[in-house]
């Protein structure tokens, strides 16, 4: 078992007019995660090699998409996690949905809110979107790998217990909450699967298809992503605790379709239109001319 590090949620507290103002390490992964994201985008745009002659956009324009990418971010992250893990509840107190600050952020909602920003700023802009949408696959890995660690600084969204010798027993009572375990509960760190998966091979896969060409070919960098990302966060699942709401005495592992021992949990039901959409445009930008 390895004892969870002593590290704060938060990077430092300030006081002003008597009440205190923190930055935390997921809000600081949020904003360095965008920025490297810009900053990724505006090195893809200043190369029209790789496109094959033009690049889509001016590289001085990414700014303005970026302001498009953070509201696509924020609402589409938010209104994810209300409708897919907690409805009731934020249907029976509706003035909880902006206390964003209070915690509850869906990857899949937060996806679904850059898509529809992206497509709605390419079409404002006449820009081909299937490549402004290549160049924001092969930038969001970087967020990804650095909002997982914040996840596991949080001490938050860990595994399932184990025995394994890299389990760490995570800090407070639901994460010590292990029915049959004596004594310190150790559990998988599920953040650093995620951040090894989806942020760093991913990341990894998609910089070598750019060096390859692949942006060439409209569409399969983001197919690569789609399908690299439900496929990552589908294995990982298998070693994640599954959300509370979903978690009962008779269904210990949080499936929602299946029964108690073989099923699947939401997020891997999220996960797998992704990767049949993400193969789709794989194949569909390899058979194009």
């Amino acid at each position: 078992m390895i004892p969870f590090p002593d590290i704060s949620p938060e990077i430092f507290t300030i006081t002003l007019a008597g009440r205190e103002f923190s930055l935390r390490w997921y809000a600081m992964a949020y904003l360095v995660g965008l920025l490297l994201g810009w900053r990724i985008i505006v090195a893809l745009m200043r190369r029209p090699g790789l496109w094959g002659g033009t690049a889509p956009m001016p590289p001085a324009r990414v700014e303005e998409l970026l302001t498009w990418i953070v509201a696509g971010v924020i609402i589409g992250g938010r209104l994810g996690f209300v409708l897919f893990y907690e409805p009731a509840l934020y249907l029976a107190h509706p003035a909880e949905i902006v206390k964003v600050w209070q915690g509850g952020m869906s990857f899949h909602g937060g996806f679904l809110g850059v898509v529809i920003a992206a497509w709605l700023y390419a079409l404002r802009n006449r820009i081909a979107p299937l490549h402004l949408a290549d160049a924001l696959a092969v930038a969001a890995p970087a967020g990804l790998l650095l909002g997982r660690i914040a996840n596991f600084i949080n001490a938050e969204l860990w595994g399932r217990p184990t025995t394994a010798p890299w389990g760490v027993i995570f800090p407070g009572e639901a994460a010590q909450n292990c029915p049959g375990i004596t004594g310190p509960c150790a559990r998988h760190p599920s953040q650093l699967y995620e951040a090894g998966l989806e942020g760093l091979l991913l990341g990894l896969v998609l910089l070598l298809l750019v060096r390859a060409g692949g942006l060439r070919r409209p569409g399969l960098a983001l197919g690569v992503f789609l399908a690299g990302y439900g496929l990552a966060r589908f294995v990982v699942e298998f070693f994640r605790q599954a959300d509370a709401q979903f978690v009962t005495a008779a269904n210990p592992w949080g499936h929602v379709l299946g029964g108690p021992v073989w099923g699947i949990t939401m997020g891997q039901l999220l996960s797998l239109p992704m990767v049949a959409i993400g193969l789709g445009f794989v194949l569909w930008a390899l058979r194009r001319r």
